[in-house]
Parts: structure tokens; C-alpha cells; sequence
């Protein structure tokens, strides 16, 4: 699906990113995890072009991503609150998305009845716009965006945070039954150990911009990154 080749990425004279090859499989729930700075979000950045490398490309689907936007139209994501507009109600952000995707008004409404649970009646039918919304209602809305329109990769950067307990745990059902019930690609970042190595059948440790582990989920996966983290 995605197929990294000889990624690197500077700022002045500092390398923030060197992955000479990294390749994430269709179907494939793909864990990034790393300390601050480790170039997580640049990674995921660069997978959406929203950055240039230095050298190298990524390929998304046979499509190199800095050369065609064809990539786009079975890619989605939520990065940060930049991907919102603020100016919208959530229900006018969701038809938009849906617009763009192809999804009429009915069928948006038809498939958001599903995550109220997840919404707790904070988000739809509150005649506000986005940017009044808290931060956390705000990640809310820009996480189940990612997924209309069921695209085939859906990338996530920090899903977890900004969400309190009960949400985090919410979300996190919802994506492991999407991994279950689809193809769908994830490409996950999280500081959250516990929910990664949860939803992810792989998981890729970066430092530095540097790959050093690249680990298949089993029981001792959590218990091998927190040993890591501990150094």
C-alpha cells in the first residue's frame, strides 16, 4: 500500500528523518510510536505531502505522492486541529468531507447515528461552530471525518490525546472494529503504549528519525517499548 524509499527530511543542517526503506502492506494496522521529536508527524507529513523531502519518495497505492494527486482519493487523515474549519458546525464540516468523497447529505446522517455513544451529545445539534467546541470535541470531529467515505488508508496522528478516558476508550473500539470489518490501512501515532500495541499489529519505534525497531504485535510487545522508554 505505502512504500517508502530513501526518505530523508533536514531543517538547515539538522536531519530530522533518514528511513532508507519502510514498506506498510494494504490491510495493515501500522503503529508509529517514539519521543517527542523522535519525526513521528514529520513521517506522516511527508506521506500526505504536506512537506517536501529532502530526498527520497513515498508511494501511496503505486502513486508517488509529490508527483500526482491521485493518492487522495482513497487516503484520509487527521493531523492536527488545521485539518477543521473552524468556521463550520460539525454537521457542515461532515457534508463537506462527504461532498468531497462523494457521500450525500442522507447517507452523512445515516452513518454518524453510529458514534453518538462517542460524541455523548457534546458535538451534533449544538448550533456551534467548530472553533467554539472544545478541544477534545474538536479532536472528536476530525477523527470520525477521517473515517467517511471508507477510504482505503486512514492516517491518525495522536488519536488519543486530548481525549478523556471514557472517549480514548470509545475510539479505540471503534478503530479495532473498523480493523476487524475492513481492509482498511491505519497508519497510527500515539505516546499512548498501552493503546497501540491494543489496536496495531505492527509497531515502528523512531528515534531521531531513525527506524529502530519494527515489531509484529504479540503479548510481549508492550512489555519490550516500555523497556525501551525506561533507558
Amino acid at each position: 500500500m505505502i512504500q517508502i524509499e530513501k526518505l530523508s527530511k533536514k531543517y538547515e543542517d539538522k536531519e530530522v528523518l533518514n528511513i532508507d526503506q519502510l514498506t506498510i502492506q494494504k490491510g495493515e494496522s501500522f503503529g508509529l510510536v517514539g519521543n517527542n521529536g523522535a519525526g513521528k508527524t514529520t513521517l506522516f507529513n511527508l506521506i500526505l505531502d504536506l512537506i517536501k523531502p529532502n530526498e527520497g519518495q513515498v508511494i501511496n497505492n503505486s502513486i508517488t505522492v509529490n508527483k500526482s494527486e491521485d493518492w487522495k482519493k482513497h487516503t484520509s487523515a487527521f493531523i492536527d486541529e488545521n485539518f477543521l474549519i473552524g468556521y463550520l458546525t460539525p454537521e457542515e464540516y461532515f457534508y463537506f468531507v462527504g461532498e468531497l468523497r462523494g457521500v450525500k447529505k442522507s447517507q452523512v446522517d445515516s452513518w454518524l447515528l453510529q458514534f453518538e455513544g462517542f460524541f455523548k451529545g457534546e458535538v451534533l445539534g449544538q448550533k456551534k461552530y467548530i472553533r467554539n467546541l472544545s478541544k477534545g470535541n474538536q479532536k472528536k470531529i476530525g477523527l470520525i471525518a477521517a473515517f467517511l467515505g471508507h477510504p482505503e488508508c486512514v492516517i491518525l496522528d495522536e488519536p488519543f490525546a486530548n481525549l478523556d478516558p471514557s472517549s480514548q476508550i470509545r475510539f479505540k473500539e471503534i478503530v479495532k472494529k473498523h480493523i476487524e470489518n475492513t481492509t482498511t490501512t491505519f497508519l497510527i501515532s500515539s505516546h499512548d503504549l498501552n493503546h497501540i500495541t491494543e489496536v496495531c499489529n505492527r509497531i515502528v519505534l523512531l528515534e531521531k528519525g531513525v527506524v529502530l525497531k519494527d515489531l509484529t504485535t504479540d503479548s510481549d510487545t508492550f512489555a519490550k517499548l516500555e523497556s525501551y522508554f525506561k533507558i
